[in-house]
């Protein structure tokens, strides 16, 4: 079974910064992509950034310039999205999200629990 795990979540004032990981675990054959998404309350989830097995990325036009997406180079299996000059508006429960392969060759996608951040002063 595969897991993800998030953590960094907290709060921060606006302008401030703050890193969110996430772990994939379980038996996993592939890890495709993975990406982050958001939900504010009241709103539908919606993607930040993404990042493939060959690194490309893409960004949220809402978080570019400001958010940067990676991946651990020892541990394919660990996934950053680092988040600066946070704003208000990017107060949301963030989900980390993995399109993964098992090692019964059964490829979904996977969520995490989801990690609460608060910009505010």
């Amino acid at each position: 079974q595969v897991q993800l795990v998030e953590s960094g979540g907290g709060l921060v004032p606006p302008g401030g910064s703050l890193r969110l990981s996430c772990a994939v675990s379980g038996s996993i054959f592939s890890i495709y992509a993975m990406a982050w998404y958001r939900q504010a309350r009241g709103q539908q989830r919606e993607l930040v950034a993404s990042i493939t097995s060959a690194g490309d990325t893409k960004y949220g036009d809402s978080v570019k310039g400001r958010y940067t997406i990676s991946r651990d180079n020892d541990k394919n299996s660990v996934v950053y999205l680092q988040m600066n000059s946070l704003k208000p508006e990017d107060t949301a429960v963030y989900y980390c999200n993995g399109d993964i392969a098992d090692y019964a060759m059964a490829r979904g996608e996977y969520w995490g629990q989801g990690t609460q951040v608060t910009v505010s002063s």
